[in-house]
């Protein structure tokens, strides 16, 4: 849940990077990082284990515009794609107001997809997050590269609410500030809501039984990818967000930055960072 200092008038929104190893989470974030003009953006944080091999977590706090007379700070983070650390990736989850789930497009990584996104619903529903509620956006990342998933394939498996997609080559920056605008967009009404109990009329659209986020098929031949990607997938109904406002550099201005290495030991030592950075970063006042 967002973070609320109501004597420095800031409020911190949680969005998490979600998705297999490898799939793009931490180019995302390096990428925004650069893009980002210096006064709305933090240090990249990096969590790291005793032995170096992976990072467990990315924190970069971003201000971006105003809920009423509140400054909005973005803290992105990103969990351990990696299987064995399926612990890691629900600290990191908890209490998230916002999901970006990154998905590998190339074919013979369909399974590693699935089978996170299985672990993003398991680690929902012990956090007490609704997956089908929850602002969501999907990024079907490596777009570049050749013998990739179909879109309409990713659709029919992973996006039975009908979220907003795009399609990324984050290496390359395609996609990725177009990943962040539309999380915030859909995170900051549910943010205003919850907390200062202003909410957005807008037309209801009720979901049924077969929208909802059921296991995911599995697929085991190419006869199965293409019925799948035959399925038609209902269009989402275009709704006004409010804008979010978020600055960029010109090209060409990037400049090697800083990322601050916090070694941890275990998972409660992850919880307490997580709990300690989100309260530094957004709403101190010394961050104004």
């Amino acid at each position: 849940m967002a973070y609320v200092n109501y004597v420095t008038k800031n409020i911190a929104i949680k969005i998490v990077y979600y998705g297999p190893g490898l799939s793009g989470k931490t180019t995302n974030l390096r990428y925004i990082y650069f893009k980002l003009e210096p006064a709305y953006r933090g240090e990249l944080v990096c969590l790291e284990t005793e032995t170096e091999r992976t990072f467990f977590f990315d924190l970069l706090p971003i201000r971006a515009g105003l809920i009423r007379d509140f400054k909005v700070h973005f803290q992105l983070l990103t969990v351990p794609g990696q299987v064995f650390y399926e612990a890691s990736r629900k600290s990191v989850l908890k209490g998230a107001d916002g999901i970006v789930f990154v998905a590998d497009s190339q074919l013979p990584l369909l399974d590693a997809n699935l089978e996170s996104f299985d672990g993003l619903r398991r680690n929902c529903l012990e956090h007490n997050i609704d997956l089908n509620r929850i602002p969501l956006v999907f990024q079907y990342n490596k777009r570049d590269l050749p013998n990739l998933i179909p879109v309409e394939t990713f659709n029919r498996l992973f996006n039975h609410r009908n979220a907003p997609y795009i399609e990324a080559e984050a290496i390359n920056g395609r996609g990725v500030l177009e990943t962040l605008k539309e999380i915030a967009r859909l995170t900051v009404p549910v943010v205003r809501e919850r907390l200062l109990g202003e909410k957005e009329k807008k037309e209801e659209v009720p979901v049924t039984e077969s929208q909802e986020f059921a296991p995911a098929e599995i697929i085991t031949s190419p006869a199965q990818m293409e019925a799948a990607a035959a399925t038609p997938v209902r269009k989402k109904a275009p709704r006004k967000q409010p804008e979010v406002k978020i600055d960029f550099v010109r090209p060409g201005d990037e400049t090697p930055f800083p990322t601050t290495k916090i070694k941890v030991q275990s998972i409660e030592d992850i919880e307490q960072e997580i709990e300690r950075l989100s309260k530094e970063f957004g709403l101190t006042a010394k961050k104004e």
